[in-house]
């Protein structure tokens, strides 16, 4: 990825967290964008209620994954590097 590229992509995942983070924050957490890899798969960071909620996985795969592949479409995969 070239340097304005990833800026873009960036952006556009920040804007996807945006329009989400108000349901996390209702809930007692919220995200965190760590990383974009070159193979297009977003590492986020669950923070607070959301790191340790039951339903987190599918908080990230039906609401935070569905956001940013609408954003951004390339994006292969979103994952939460909190447990890691």
């Amino acid at each position: 990825m070239g340097i304005i590229t990833e800026k873009i992509i960036i952006d556009k995942i920040e804007e996807a967290l945006t329009t989400i983070r108000p349901y996390l924050e209702s809930d007692g957490g919220d995200i965190k964008l760590v990383e974009v890899t070159d193979d297009m798969i977003v590492k986020v960071k669950l923070i607070g209620a959301c790191s340790s909620c039951d339903v987190s996985m599918m908080t990230l795969k039906n609401g935070v994954e569905v956001a940013i592949k609408s954003a951004v479409p390339e994006i292969k995969e979103v994952i939460d590097v909190t447990t890691l």
